[in-house]
C-alpha cells in the first residue's frame, strides 16, 4: 500500500448489545473492505441488517464498486442483508469467518426513489 487507508469505525449499540463494523478505503479506488463482528449473544431483532444498512451507506462506501467483507461464518442474517443490497457476491470461509466479495449497486440505482435496498 504506497498511500494511507481512510478508516472508519461504525457501532451500533442496542440493550447493552453492540455490533460494530470497520471499515476501511485503501489506493485501489474500486475496493472497500469491511470487517463485521458483534458481542457475544443474540442481537436484537435487525441489528445485523441496520449495521450492513449502515456500512453499506457511508460515503467511503458508495465511492467504491467492490466490497470485500468478513464476518463470522454461520451469521446468515448479515450474509442475507449483504446478498439483498449487493450483486455478485461469492463466498468462502476461512476458519471461523467468512470471506464475503461483491459487486456494489451502482450509485445511480440507490439514489433512485424505489431502488431495492
Amino acid at each position: 500500500m504506497t498511500g494511507e487507508a481512510q478508516r472508519r469505525r461504525v457501532r451500533l449499540a442496542d440493550h447493552g448489545h453492540g455490533l460494530a463494523a470497520d471499515v476501511e478505503s485503501l489506493d485501489d479506488r474500486d475496493v472497500v473492505r469491511a470487517s463485521l463482528h458483534a458481542d457475544a449473544g443474540p442481537p436484537p431483532a435487525d441489528a445485523r441488517r441496520r449495521l450492513v444498512d449502515a456500512v453499506l451507506d457511508l460515503p467511503q462506501t458508495r465511492q467504491r464498486r467492490k466490497l470485500e467483507a468478513t464476518l463470522p461464518l454461520g451469521d446468515t442474517e448479515t450474509l442475507s442483508r449483504l446478498q439483498a443490497r449487493c450483486q455478485d457476491e461469492r463466498t468462502r470461509p476461512a476458519g471461523a469467518t467468512l470471506l464475503v466479495d461483491a459487486e456494489l449497486p451502482c450509485r445511480d440505482q440507490t439514489d433512485q426513489p424505489g431502488a431495492p435496498r
